[in-house]
C-alpha cells in the first residue's frame, strides 16, 4: 500500500501531498540544510493529530511538526512525513485584559503582538523573525531576541501548554487535573522525570553545570534546567518541550503571560576603538537600565547602505572600531528621563560624543541598519552560496576575547566577508558569512571552521554553541562536547522516556553521527539573478495570498532552484515528476502583488520573477495578440463597457483645473459612479478636476504585465506616457488616479502621479466640511497603498468620516490581482479568508470602503459588505 493511501483513510485527500513538487516545496526551511519529504500532511484538528502519531508508530516513518519553517538549524526539513501546522492551528484569544493570550502554533508572532497592541502588551520573544516565525516554533526553539534577554525568553513567559504526547494522550498542563492526569495516564514518564530529577539533585557537579549553562543564553540540548526549576513532574515534563524542536511531541496551543510594550524609548549609536572596549561599556550599561545593547564589528557596519544618517556616521572610522546600539524603554516620560539621565553619568571609552534620540525617525534608521545586516550580506554574498547565519553565547567575561578569536577563524579559514554582531547584554554573539557547498573543497573548508569554532567557544570558553537558534541538525553532533557525557546521558534518557519509537523529528536535537552537520547541504544552483539572492528565509510568506492555497515565494524559488538542480544532474524524469502541477501552483495562482517584497530581507520581487516566467509559456502568436489587443485597447474598452453597461464619463473642462484627473481603465469598465463622484466631492471642495477627452482606451499596462505580455505593456505605457506629457503641459499639472494599483505603477519622470488618497488627504478633505460622521466603516488597504506608503493615510481619511475606522489585523492581499479573481476565484476566496472572518467578527459597520474596484470585488465576495470606494464615503458625509 502506497503512503499515500495508508494516510486518506484519516486525513482529506487534498491534505495528502505527495507529488514531487508538493513536496519539494517543503524540502529547505531557513538554514543551510535540505531534506525531500515523503509525504507533506495537514491535520485539522487533535483527533487526526492522534490518528497521525499512532500511524507513526505502527509504521516506524517518522514526523516533523513545521509552523513557519523559519528555522535556521534545520529543525524543520525532514526525509520523513512533514506535517504542516501553518494552516490549520491558528486560533488565538487576547486572555485577562491582555496580560495573557492564549494561541496556536500555526499563528505568526507578530500577528499575537498586533492583536496585543491596544492592551498596551505583547509577547516577552522578540526574535528578528517575529513577523515570519510562528509560536510553534517560538515553543520549540525557546525563542528570545534582542531585548527580552533570559528573563522574557519562551521558557519564562509561558503559563501553560497543551500538548499530545506520541502515544495520544493529551494534556493541558493548565487545567485543575493535569497533574492527575499525567500521573494516571504516562505514569512511566512521570516517574521517570523524577527519577532524574533524584539524580541530578543528588549529584551537586550535575546541578552545578546545569547551572552554569543556564546563566548566558542557551538553546543547545534540552531544557535541563526545567529539573531544577521545578518539583513535580507536570511542570519538569513542558518546560522540556520548550526548546526540544519538536522531538518529544506535539505542541496544539500554548498561554503566555504577556509583557508591558512600553511606549517611551530613547535610543542611540556608541563608537569605540575596538571590539574589547566596547565590551567594556556593557556592564555599566546594563546597570544604567538599557533594554537593548547590540553590538557591531566593523566589518558589519562596513556593509550598512541605504541609510544615509547611519552611513555618515560610520565612514570615518577607524578598521578596528565597534559599536553599540542601545536602547531605553520606559512606561511615562519621567522613567524615560531618568534611564537617560543614567545614561549621561556613564564614563565610556568613545571615539565621538554619544547622543540618545527620541525621534521615531532616527530610531527606525538605528534599528533599521541592525536588523538591515542580513539583508547586506544576503545581497552581497556571490551567487550559488548559502548564507550561514550562527549564534553562539559566551560568559560575559569571556566576550571581548570571543569575538577577537571569532574575527580570527573567519581570517584562518577565508572567510574575508563575515560579520559578527549581536546581543551583548546577554553575550549573545551572532555571525554571518557566505558558504558554498556546491563542491567536496568548499564542504571541507566549512567542516575545518566548525571544528575549531566548537573547539575555541566549548574548549575554551565554555559557552553556548547555540544561545538562541535551537540546536538543530548543524550542532546535533556537538551536544555531548558542550554538556558532558553523563547529561548527555540525561538527555537521552528523556528522549526515549517521551518518544521511545524515535518517530518525532529523529536526529534533530541528538545524533551519533558525527558528521551529520556535513551532510543534506544545500547546494544552490545559479538560476536568475532576479532570485539568486534568496537565502529562503521565509519572512515573505505571511503577506503571500496564495499561502493558504498552493505555494509560497519562498517555494517558488525553491522549486525554481530543484528544477535545476535536476536538470544539472541529468535527471530529466525528475525534472518532468516535478512539473506536474506546476504550473498552477507556482505560475496560475501568483498574484504578482509585490508584497513579498516589501517583507524580504533582500528586497526580492518574487512577483515580478512569476510574470517573466510566464512571459516563457507564451508563443509567438499568443505574444502578437496581446500586443495587437493593446494596440488597440479601445476598441476592447468600448465592447466591455458595453457588456457592463457602464456609464459615460462626465464631460469637464481643463480651464482653471486643480489636476487632471484620469479614471483608470477598471473604473472605466466597472467604477459606476465613481468618476461623477470623485467630481463632485472635488466641487464640493472648491475643486475643479479635469478628466481628458481622450482617456478612452488609455491604459498604464499592468493588465498585460501581469500576464508576462512585456511588449504590450511597453505598449500602453509608452502610449500612456506620451499622453500625460500633453494632457499636463509638460508636467504642469499633477494627475490623479482613482485606483490605487494604476498610480503605483504609473511612474513618469516629468508627471506628478498621485493616488487619489493621497490627494483626498492632502488636498481635498482640508476643504471640506462634514456634516456627520458615520459610526464604524470597515477599510481595506489595497496592496499599492501599502507599497506607496499610504495605508495610514487611507485610514486617516476614513477617521475623518467616522467614528471608528476598522482595519482588520488580517488586511492583506485580496489575491484578486486585477483579473485573477475572474479567473482563478479560488485564490481570492483563500487569500480573503482571514480578513473576512475578522470583519464578520467586528462587525456591523455602516460601510466598507478601499481604493481600488477590483479588490472592493474581491472583498464584496468575501465579506458580502458592499465594499465602495472612500470617494463614497466623502461624498455621503459631505452632501
Amino acid at each position: 500500500m502506497s503512503l499515500r493511501d495508508q494516510l486518506v483513510p484519516f486525513l482529506a485527500q487534498d491534505r495528502v501531498l505527495t507529488r514531487l513538487f508538493e513536496r519539494a516545496a517543503y524540502s529547505c526551511d531557513a538554514s543551510f540544510y535540505t531534506l525531500t519529504p515523503r509525504a507533506v500532511v495537514r491535520p485539522r484538528d487533535t483527533d487526526e493529530v492522534r490518528r497521525l502519531l499512532a500511524w507513526s508508530r505502527r509504521s516506524k516513518v517518522p514526523l516533523t511538526f513545521r509552523a513557519a519553517g523559519t528555522s535556521l538549524s534545520g529543525q524543520a526539513v525532514t526525509d520523513g512525513v512533514l506535517v504542516d501546522v501553518s494552516r490549520h492551528w491558528r486560533a488565538l484569544q487576547v486572555l485577562e485584559g491582555g496580560k495573557a493570550v492564549r494561541v496556536g502554533p500555526g499563528v505568526v508572532g507578530g500577528f499575537v503582538n498586533a492583536h496585543l497592541a491596544r492592551f498596551g502588551a505583547k509577547l516577552g520573544p522578540d526574535p528578528a523573525s517575529i513577523n515570519a516565525c510562528m509560536i510553534g516554533g517560538i515553543v520549540s526553539n525557546n525563542s528570545s531576541g534582542m531585548c527580552c534577554g533570559t528573563e522574557r525568553n519562551a521558557y519564562r513567559t509561558l503559563r501553560s501548554l497543551r500538548f499530545m504526547l506520541t502515544s495520544g494522550t493529551l494534556i493541558d498542563s493548565g487545567a485543575p487535573d493535569a497533574e492527575a492526569t499525567l500521573r494516571k495516564k504516562e505514569p512511566a514518564l512521570a516517574s521517570g522525570l523524577m527519577r532524574i530529577k533524584t539524580r541530578i539533585e543528588g549529584d551537586a557537579r550535575l546541578g552545578d553545570r546545569i547551572r552554569a549553562k543556564y546563566r548566558m543564553k542557551n538553546t543547545m540540548g534540552y531544557s535541563l534546567n526545567a529539573f531544577l526549576d521545578f518539583d513535580n513532574p507536570l511542570p519538569i515534563l513542558w518546560h522540556l518541550l520548550v526548546g526540544s524542536e519538536g522531538t518529544l511531541a506535539f505542541i496544539e496551543e500554548a498561554t503566555f503571560e504577556t509583557v508591558p510594550d512600553l511606549p517611551r524609548k530613547s535610543a542611540g549609536l556608541m563608537f569605540f576603538e575596538n571590539v574589547p572596549r566596547a565590551c567594556e561599556a556593557i556592564e555599566p550599561l546594563k546597570t544604567s537600565g538599557a533594554v537593548a545593547l547590540e553590538i557591531m564589528d566593523r566589518a558589519s557596519l562596513r556593509s550598512v547602505v541605504g541609510i544615509p544618517s547611519v552611513v555618515d556616521l560610520v565612514a570615518p572610522l577607524p578598521a578596528s572600531a565597534a559599536a553599540i546600539l542601545v536602547e531605553y524603554q520606559a512606561a511615562d516620560e519621567k522613567g524615560l528621563a531618568d534611564f537617560e539621565t543614567a545614561f549621561t553619568s556613564v564614563t565610556l571609552p568613545l571615539l565621538s560624543p554619544a547622543r540618545l534620540t527620541r525621534d521615531a525617525k532616527g530610531q527606525a534608521d538605528l534599528w533599521a541598519a541592525r536588523k538591515g545586516l542580513t539583508a547586506s550580506i544576503g545581497a552581497m554574498r556571490p551567487s550559488g552560496t548559502s548564507m550561514i547565519f550562527e549564534d553562539v553565547a559566551f560568559p560575559h567575561e569571556h566576550l571581548a576575547a570571543g569575538v577577537i578569536d571569532l574575527q580570527a577563524l573567519f581570517v584562518k579559514h577565508d572567510y574575508p566577508d563575515a560579520i559578527v554582531f549581536g546581543h551583548a547584554k546577554d553575550g549573545n554573539i551572532h555571525f554571518l558569512l557566505s558558504q558554498s557547498f556546491n563542491d567536496q573543497r568548499s564542504i571541507d573548508q566549512y567542516a575545518r571552521f566548525t571544528d575549531d569554532l566548537v573547539d575555541m567557544v566549548v574548549g575554551r570558553y565554555d559557552g553556548a554553541l547555540k544561545a538562541e537558534h535551537g540546536t538543530g541538525r548543524n550542532m546535533a553532533p556537538f551536544v555531548e562536547r558542550e554538556w558532558g557525557s553523563d547529561l548527555y546521558a540525561i538527555m537521552r534518557e528523556i528522549k526515549h522516556l517521551f518518544d521511545p519509537d524515535g518517530i518525532l523529528n529523529p536526529g534533530v536535537l541528538m545524533n551519533d553521527n558525527p558528521r551529520i552537520h556535513l551532510e543534506n547541504l544545500k547546494a544552490l544552483p545559479k538560476v536568475e539573478d532576479e532570485i539568486d539572492r534568496c537565502i529562503e528565509c521565509g519572512f515573505c510568506e505571511p503577506l503571500c495570498p496564495s499561502r493558504d492555497l498552493t505555494v509560497t515565494p519562498r517555494q517558488r524559488i525553491v522549486l525554481r532552484r530543484e528544477r535545476a538542480r535536476l536538470l544539472a544532474a541529468g535527471d530529466s524524469k525528475g525534472a518532468r515528476a516535478l512539473e506536474e502541477g506546476l504550473d498552477y501552483a507556482v505560475l496560475d495562482t501568483c498574484a504578482a502583488d509585490g508584497m513579498c517584497a516589501t517583507a524580504c530581507p533582500v528586497g526580492i520581487d518574487t512577483g515580478a520573477f512569476v510574470k517573466h516566467r510566464r512571459a516563457e509559456r507564451h508563443g509567438a502568436l499568443a505574444s502578437a495578440l496581446a500586443t495587437t489587443l493593446a494596440k488597440n485597447f479601445g476598441a476592447t474598452e468600448s465592447i466591455a463597457r458595453i457588456a457592463g453597461r457602464a456609464p459615460q464619463l462626465p464631460r469637464t473642462s481643463r480651464e482653471g483645473a486643480a489636476a487632471v484627473y484620469l479614471p483608470s481603465c477598471v473604473t472605466r469598465v466597472l467604477g459606476g459612479d465613481l468618476p461623477a463622484t470623485v467630481l463632485r466631492v472635488a466641487k464640493r471642495a472648491g475643486l475643479s478636476l479635469w478628466i481628458p477627452p481622450d482617456v478612452h482606451g488609455r491604459c498604464c499596462g499592468m493588465a498585460f504585465s501581469s500576464k508576462g505580455y512585456d511588449a504590450a505593456r511597453e505598449n500602453r505605457v509608452g502610449d500612456m506616457h506620451a499622453k500625460l506629457e500633453r494632457w499636463t503641459n509638460g508636467g504642469t499639472l499633477p494627475v490623479v488616479i482613482d485606483t490605487s494599483p494604476c498610480a503605483y505603477s504609473l511612474k513618469n519622470d516629468g508627471v506628478r502621479v498621485i493616488d487619489s488618497v493621497a490627494y483626498a488627504h492632502e488636498v481635498v478633505c482640508p476643504r471640506l466640511t462634514i456634516k456627520k460622521k458615520l459610526g464604524r466603516v470597515a477599510v481595506h488597504p489595497v496592496c499599492s497603498i501599502v507599497k506607496l506608503g499610504l495605508a495610514g493615510t487611507l485610514a486617516s481619511v476614513v477617521r475623518a468620516c467616522a467614528e471608528e475606522a476598522i482595519v482588520p489585523i488580517a488586511a492583506g492581499c485580496c489575491g484578486f490581482a486585477g483579473d485573477r479573481g475572474f479567473t482563478h476565484p479560488e485564490l481570492t476566496e483563500a487569500a480573503t479568508a482571514r480578513e473576512a472572518a475578522e470583519l464578520r467578527a467586528a462587525g456591523p459597520f455602516d460601510m466598507a470602503v478601499s481604493s481600488s474596484r477590483t479588490c472592493e470585488i474581491g472583498m464584496e465576495r468575501a465579506t458580502h459588505l458592499p465594499f465602495v470606494s472612500v470617494w463614497h464615503l466623502l461624498d455621503r458625509v459631505t452632501s
